[in-house]
């Protein structure tokens, strides 16, 4: 698939263009670099663009994620103590205890259901995250006639889409844009799977005396999870299990379900505010490298 057009970039700012090494006159550089460039440049606006909406969809995604989760404890916690609750004046209605937890199940199941969606859509936007940060490079694309285009997926072995690193607009060749992409990357892939965690406790939660083996952390929680953590290189094939949790480089434990008890209140407030908090989202880090970005190929993210 040939990339798609992008403007042309604008002339370089005065600031830019007083750093040093200043980069090559055109009049210095071969035919297919000259060629290459812009194919390069064009793709790198694209993706980067990409890498940038997919954070904003993010957040949208995350927020909407922790509201299910806090109405989900909220309806589940009324069940867990109305049992030990005196009623008052609603003592003698009849059934009243037994009909409001049957309204707070179905609330939960709704929740819970809208908690999985909210998941399900963040892996959705790593894949993509992913799929763009692996797209970096600009390749020739094959062609019997004499027109020379570019491509995204590489059809020559000998090709490394990167024009021998040479710099794509003043001064960062294709690897260096990909270090970038990687560090940013990375904070999502080891969000999403602490989220993943803080789910599978929140959607085991329930008013009665859970099951021996009700969770477990190698299960699917939605048909095509494996596939998608496998894109993502989220997905351990040795032991058929997404890969643990991390915060920063440490792997955290996974503390599995109690057959006879369930998080407390306390404890269901912490896990509100670790989704709350993004912990291993460094969001001024994230700033940062997208402001860095948008120096070097001239556009505001």
């Amino acid at each position: 698939m040939s990339i798609s057009q992008f403007p042309p970039p604008a002339s370089p700012s005065p600031a830019s263009s007083s750093r040093s090494p200043a980069p090559p006159s055109p009049a210095s550089l071969s035919s297919s670099m000259r060629l290459w460039r812009p194919a390069a440049q064009r793709n790198l606006r694209n993706q980067w663009s990409k890498l940038s909406n997919c954070r904003q969809q993010w957040i949208a995604a995350s927020s909407a994620g922790r509201s299910h989760a806090t109405s989900l404890v909220n309806s589940y916690l009324p069940q867990k103590y109305m049992p030990m609750m005196e009623l008052g004046v609603l003592s003698d209605m009849l059934d009243i205890k037994k009909k409001a937890l049957k309204k707070l199940f179905m609330q939960q199941s709704s929740y819970r259901t809208k908690l999985l969606s909210s998941y399900k859509e963040m892996v959705a936007l790593v894949v993509e995250m992913v799929d763009a940060s692996r797209s970096l490079r600009c390749y020739t694309k094959l062609s019997n006639g004499s027109l020379i285009q570019f491509s995204a997926s590489k059809e020559d072995s000998n090709d490394a889409g990167d024009c021998g690193g040479f710099p794509v607009y003043n001064f960062w060749n294709v690897s260096a844009f990909e270090k970038m992409a990687e560090e940013l990357v990375e904070m999502f892939k080891r969000e999403v799977m602490l989220k993943r965690l803080l789910i599978m406790e929140l959607i085991s939660l329930s008013s009665e005396v859970p099951q021996p083996g009700n969770s477990c952390w190698s299960d699917e929680l939605y048909h095509g999870e494996v596939g998608h953590l496998t894109k993502c290189s989220l997905y351990s094939m040795e032991v058929s299990e997404p890969v643990l949790p991390r915060v920063k480089e440490n792997n955290i434990g996974i503390p599995s379900l109690s057959d006879t008890n369930q998080p407390t209140a306390e404890i269901l407030q912490i896990y509100l505010t670790t989704w709350l908090a993004d912990v291993n989202i460094e969001t001024h880090r994230v700033d940062e490298i997208f402001a860095l970005v948008g120096e070097e190929i001239r556009v505001a993210f």
